[in-house]
């Protein structure tokens, strides 16, 4: 019953429909609008033309990459394009991995591998000293 729960409504995907212009994609094949009725002003957030996204998964914001966060924050006036340049130092965009498979387990977690022994220099501590 609650399928829809986790993805755009059948409100948001009727407002694209009527209102919305695709502008771009990203590698998670997530998709990017705006609002074609209204012309692009500068100004105060009421006054913008609104833009929106349509994951391709569950509705998880962490999936949106930070070039892609700029443009709907209105941080950045043009959509982000392909031939935005490459760090070498820049790491691929991964969205929250926390709780599947994929998270990070330190050292000792509970549901990862054993914790190393103690190697001695810990002492612990004691009232009466």
């Amino acid at each position: 019953m609650f399928g829809w729960w986790g993805r755009a409504t059948l409100g948001t995907h009727w407002f694209t429909i009527r209102k919305g212009e695709q502008v771009g994609g990203d590698s998670f094949g997530n998709r990017y609008y705006h609002d074609k009725s209204r012309p692009e002003k500068k100004g105060p957030h009421w006054n913008r033309r609104k833009r929106w996204v349509i994951y391709a998964g569950p509705a998880e914001a962490s999936a949106v990459p930070p070039e892609w966060n700029a443009w709907l924050q209105h941080t950045a006036e043009d959509p982000p394009t392909d031939a935005a340049p490459d760090y070498p130092w820049e790491k691929d965009h991964l969205p929250n991995l926390t709780g599947t498979a994929g998270a990070y387990r330190p050292p000792g977690h509970l549901s990862g591998r054993g914790r190393d022994r103690a190697t001695g220099d810990y002492e612990a501590w004691r009232p009466d000293s």
